[in-house]
């Protein structure tokens, strides 16, 4: 059987498998990750040239969620199994930054005189971000890959 032939097994849901992750709602997810990724670099690359030294922490944060953004957002367009890992690896990262961040900046608002993507649990993006992390975990904890699809689409690896 090739990657592009369904299973003919009873109980198998092709769009559990690895190689569907961007599609339909997981497209969704990737432009959004993507928006993110391009403004969050435009951010912290503005932000970075032109006033890194008002507040660089907040600034070096920024660029760590760029960083963060464009690995999720590069991870979850491929497809297999590794790019599985690395996206949920990225997702894990995100999650962390947005509740420390977000919790920091709330508790020491002078930690962070200007903000970040992730400060105030990302008011500034309408609390998308915080939001973000929890619909890619449950989107790739949905289509987890199985033993059968990474045979399939990583040879095994």
């Amino acid at each position: 059987m090739t990657s592009a032939e369904p299973s003919s097994k009873p109980g198998h849901r092709p769009e559990h498998s690895p190689r569907t992750r961007s599609v339909g709602l997981g497209r969704i997810l990737v432009a959004v990750y993507g928006v993110f990724a391009l403004s969050a670099t435009a951010r912290a690359g503005y932000q970075i040239a032109t006033k890194f030294s008002e507040a660089p922490l907040a600034y070096l944060l920024s660029a760590v969620a760029a960083v963060v953004y464009i690995v999720a957002t590069v991870s979850l367009a491929r497809r297999g199994v590794t790019s599985w890992y690395v996206t949920l690896g990225a997702i894990l990262v995100e999650l962390v930054g947005i509740l420390a961040v977000g919790t920091a900046s709330v508790v020491d608002a002078s930690a962070f005189p200007h903000d970040t993507v992730w400060s105030g649990f990302g008011r500034g993006y309408g609390y998308v971000p915080l939001v973000l992390p929890f619909l890619g975990l449950a989107w790739l904890l949905y289509h987890r890959p199985r033993a059968e699809a990474a045979a399939v689409t990583d040879g095994g690896r």
